[in-house]
């Protein structure tokens, strides 16, 4: 555990002292804003779907960009030989880097509660679905890294770490909406595969033991798969 915590502070400081996390943020915080102040359910609902709702695309699509150096820059660079051949384990490596850009999607999710704080000094909103929707987005963004680091660890090439990424977080989030096209049995098991099956359920207020257990399934799928492809870079 050291040496996890020791890879995830130093991943937190390289975003704190780079300019892309800053940039990230700064995207997603004026998008959801401009969103959330449109959207109809913000003051007739006092609700937060108008961030809610368009915040899952976004996460998916900046998620690619916040987690494409992680581990391209580092076969870039040579450092990743550096990182291998050091007294860790690779598993130790990817789940600090995951912990690592979880912080910074937790800062990006923390500046968000302005959101809810402004429905309730203005309203009387229903606490249970802003709790509920928050958890559901952060089980989300943390599936997301997951599979950014994944993308991450295949290539040399953050652009190239990052439209994999973005590409197969895409995938599996409208990978429900073709279930409609399928026999019912068929497009019943590949909804529950798709990353928007059970967002919908967290922003009604409703927690969904099978929607948790979904999101951490693949947050430590793509982990595992990241792993894997660490020892693959190690012996290659």
């Amino acid at each position: 555990m050291k040496n996890t915590a020791t890879i995830a502070l130093k991943e937190l400081k390289s975003y704190l002292a780079s300019p892309m996390a800053y940039i990230v943020t700064g995207i997603f915080m004026i998008l959801t804003g401009f969103f959330f102040s449109i959207s109809s359910s913000t003051y007739y609902e006092t609700s937060i779907k108008g961030f809610l709702e368009p915040g899952n695309l976004l996460l998916l699509l900046l998620v690619s960009v916040l987690t494409m150096r992680l581990l391209a820059e580092e076969r870039k660079m040579g450092t990743l030989e550096l990182l291998i051949t050091a007294p860790v384990r690779d598993s130790e490596v990817i789940l600090g880097k995951f912990l690592g850009s979880l912080g910074i999607l937790t800062i990006m999710l923390i500046l968000t509660l302005y959101y809810p704080l402004l429905l309730i000094g203005y309203g009387d909103p229903d606490i249970g679905p802003i709790f509920t929707g928050y958890l559901g987005i952060f089980l989300l963004g943390s599936a997301s890294l997951a599979v950014g680091i994944f993308a991450s660890s295949l290539t040399s090439n953050q652009i190239v770490a990052a439209v994999v990424s973005g590409g197969i977080l895409f995938a599996l989030w409208f990978i429900g909406y073709t279930a409609t096209f399928l026999p019912e049995a068929a497009g019943e098991f590949i909804g529950y595969l798709s990353l928007s099956y059970y967002y919908p359920d967290f922003m009604r207020g409703v927690i969904d033991t099978r929607g948790i257990i979904y999101y951490l399934s693949i947050t430590a799928l793509f982990l595992f798969l990241a792993v894997r492809s660490l020892e693959n870079s190690r012996w290659s």
